[in-house]
């Protein structure tokens, strides 16, 4: 049922809307698989004290607060679900490589999960801690438009130097087609990554100097009706 809709999407409305879609179906499939859409959890003050029993310590939940869009509330059922499912207090890339294989069995889910990871690690140390977490989810589920844009637009900026590249562009296509292209009815022709990365050049390269950069990103983005609405599907969500 989710590779059809996914499917779909991709025929109707292209590249861009499928992007954004999966960049926010995707942290929310990690929020299910730590069991945090769920608010029946009474408050704790447990949790402020289990900050400190982990081997990576996060900051407390007050600050968390200030930094973020969440409320303590919110933040406690984060870490309490974070916490369970990674006593250590962080997640490495295999273990982000693991989670999204159970989400998508019948694919090879192996580089989007690696080009997620790279985005929620932000300080580029191998592992996603907490606070990585929580600040990644906040712009995603509780950003500004640009917010959110800006942050995937950072995830396909694969080498960070401010602009998306064909081969960027391809390399994120590919992944996309490998943990959902190749096993959807009836299968995405072998063409249709690279259609696709001409289409997203095409409707956003506005100079035609081969690279889309983040304004050329932005405003495109903000004029196309389909992406905006995928932008927000998911705000009411947690």
């Amino acid at each position: 049922m989710q590779l059809v809709f996914f499917r779909e999407v991709w025929e109707m409305e292209g590249l861009q809307t499928v992007g954004i879609l999966l960049v926010v179906c995707s942290s929310l499939k990690l929020m299910h698989f730590l069991g945090l859409i769920d608010f029946s959890s009474e408050d704790s003050v447990e949790d402020d004290f289990e900050l400190s029993t982990v081997c990576h310590r996060p900051e407390g939940l007050d600050k968390l607060q200030e930094q973020t869009k969440f409320t303590k509330k919110e933040l406690q059922v984060l870490y309490r679900g974070f916490k369970n499912e990674c006593p250590s207090g962080v997640v490495n890339e295999e273990t982000f490589k693991t989670i999204y294989s159970q989400f998508f069995p019948q694919g090879d889910s192996g580089a989007y999960a690696h080009f997620l990871f790279e985005a929620f690690d932000t300080n580029k140390n191998g592992s996603v801690s907490f606070e990585d977490f929580v600040f990644g989810l906040s712009i995603i589920l509780r950003g500004t438009i640009n917010d959110r844009l800006n942050w995937a637009f950072n995830m396909y900026d694969l080498n960070k130097d401010g602009c998306i590249t064909k081969e960027e562009m391809m390399d994120i296509m590919k992944s996309i087609y490998d943990m959902m292209g190749k096993y959807t009815y009836p299968c995405m022709q072998d063409e249709a990554p690279r259609e696709h990365v001409e289409s997203f050049f095409q409707k956003m390269d506005r100079n035609n100097d081969g690279v889309v950069t983040i304004d050329e990103f932005i405003e495109s983005c903000q004029k196309d009706e389909n992406i905006m609405q995928s932008m927000q599907l998911f705000d009411n969500v947690i």
